[in-house]
């Protein structure tokens, strides 16, 4: 197979995207049931989106993450190569963690600080991606943006639902 303008071969791209995605499928799977019951039971801000617009954000979100990853994968390897994957796989985990933290435990204020912790492990993987490869620290900005967007929305349920 050959390289694509030196990012890593089609099979990665498939990989780190499918990776991706799966992460946002079987957190939706494992937390979806608490939407239309518990979640919809939550007082919420006036500048809540609607529920349907989190599938949409999400799965371009998770594509966008799989095509930076990509490209961080295919520079040649090195210690900061490490590092920044090592990062983006750490920040993976705490944005599956958030969503079980939520939906799941129905623990608002643990999900709002962890989510300030998957806020700092975005801003150095986007900062380590930036220095490999600076498209791929801007495919992150979007995901960064909205979860300082998620943060907010998490604060705000936070402090609407304190006796909850």
């Amino acid at each position: 197979m050959h390289e694509l303008s030196g990012f890593g071969s089609p099979a990665a791209l498939i990989f780190w995207v499918a990776l991706c995605v799966a992460i946002g499928l079987i957190s939706g799977l494992l937390t979806r049931r608490a939407i239309p019951s518990w979640y919809a039971s939550l007082r919420k801000p006036s500048f809540n989106p609607p529920n349907w617009i989190f599938g949409p954000v999400w799965t371009t979100l998770y594509i966008l993450m799989g095509v930076a990853a990509w490209m961080i994968w295919g520079q040649p390897v090195s210690q900061l190569r490490t590092y920044a994957l090592a990062w983006f796989l750490i920040q993976l985990g705490l944005n599956f963690l958030w969503s079980l933290i939520f939906f799941r435990w129905h623990a608002i204020a643990g999900a709002l600080g962890e989510v300030s912790i998957l806020w700092l492990a975005i801003l150095a993987t986007m900062v380590l991606f930036w220095e490999l490869h600076p498209l791929a620290g801007w495919l992150m900005v979007p995901y960064l943006v909205w979860v300082s967007f998620a943060t907010v929305l998490n604060l705000a349920v936070f402090r609407l639902n304190r006796n909850r």
